[in-house]
Order: structure tokens, then C-alpha cells, then sequence
């Protein structure tokens, strides 16, 4: 069965940083295409990063600079480091996966967490 659980979220000031974990089992996590999402409130579900099986890493524009994915095969966890958090970064902020590699559409990925909260308060 597979599970993405996601964790780390929680409520910052703006400035601060936090790092959001992935923890992934039920299959052979470092053969996919692992990816972080986010949600605000009353938008759409925008790609932010995503990290391929060989380790190519892709980020969306609005993500470049304050975000580091990185993954950890042998704990099947994948991170987002999300530094100097600004009050727009608020979102639940979902992992997600499929086979192939990355893309900014989140109809192209079969399996997701639940979600982690992020609140960045100015």
C-alpha cells in the first residue's frame, strides 16, 4: 500500500525558515519522480519542486532561491527546506509521486500525502 506522509509544517513568522518532511512507503520510492505541492486557500494546487529517480532536480520560477528539495533514499524520506518564509508562502504544502519526471501538473501524479500546514504570520 503506498503512503506519502507528510510532516513540519506549522506557524512561522515571516523571515523564519521550516523543513517539511515526506516519508514514503509501499514502493520503490527511488525509482519515482517525487514532487511538493502547495495549496492556498481558494486557489489552485501549484508544483513547486520536484526531484527525479536519477536525482535531477526542477523547481517552479515562483520557488527558485527559498526552496531546497532533497531526498534520503535510505530513509524513502523526501524535504523541503523553505527558507525566509513570506506571509504568501501559506499553503498546505502536499508531497506527491509518479513515474517519469517531474511536471508542474498535478493531475500527472497518481499517489499524495494528506497534507502539512504552513503559516507564515507577518
Amino acid at each position: 500500500q503506498v503512503q506519502l506522509v507528510e510532516s513540519g509544517g506549522g506557524s512561522v513568522q515571516a523571515g523564519g525558515s521550516l523543513r517539511l518532511s515526506c516519508a514514503v512507503s509501499g514502493f520503490t520510492y527511488a525509482t519515482y519522480c517525487m514532487a511538493w505541492f502547495r495549496q492556498a486557500l481558494g486557489k489552485e494546487r501549484e508544483g513547486v519542486a520536484g526531484i527525479d529517480s536519477d536525482g535531477s532536480i526542477s523547481y517552479a520560477d515562483s520557488a527558485k532561491g527559498r526552496f531546497t528539495i532533497s531526498k534520503d533514499n535510505a530513509k524513502n524520506t523526501l524535504y523541503l527546506q523553505i527558507n525566509s518564509l513570506k506571509p504568501e508562502d501559506t499553503a498546505m504544502y502536499f508531497c506527491a509521486a509518479r513515474e517519469g519526471t517531474w511536471s508542474l501538473s498535478q493531475y500527472l501524479y497518481p499517489y499524495w500525502g494528506q497534507g502539512t500546514q504552513v503559516t507564515v504570520s507577518s
